[in-house]
């Protein structure tokens, strides 16, 4: 079953959070993404049952390996296309706000030529 786009978000925003502090609770992620109690139990309910997440009995979330190659490819994408609108001239906060958009929607194949063209030019890093 695909991932939706608000479920992108979520796999994103607790493997950032992950990287960051050892434990990560859903109060985490609604703190970091802005978001309310209830809408981030939903989401992390969706997520558990989709096999995407695994919650301990203590509530603290952990990537599936599922979980964390989704993540992973949409951090990516959003760091890329972050990247490369900066290096375009678009501001930073603009270019943030536009690559979390594109970053749902565009296809593998787009997203593939755009990663070649950047590093061809010297713009990914290997």
């Amino acid at each position: 079953m695909p991932v939706h786009e608000s479920g992108e978000m979520y796999l994103e925003t607790i493997l950032i959070l992950s990287e960051k502090m050892p434990d990560v609770r859903s109060i985490d992620v609604g703190e970091y993404m802005g978001y309310s109690k209830p809408s981030v139990s939903r989401a992390v309910g969706l997520l558990k049952k989709e096999g995407m997440i695994n919650i301990d009995g203590a509530g603290h979330i952990t990537l599936t390996e599922q979980g964390r190659d989704k993540a992973k490819s949409i951090y990516e994408r959003h760091t890329l296309l972050s990247r490369l609108l900066m290096d375009l001239g678009v501001d930073e906060a603009t270019a943030t706000e536009d690559a979390c958009r594109i970053e749902h929607y565009i296809s593998d194949t787009t997203f593939d030529a755009i990663k070649r063209h950047a590093k061809e030019y010297g713009r990914e890093k290997e």
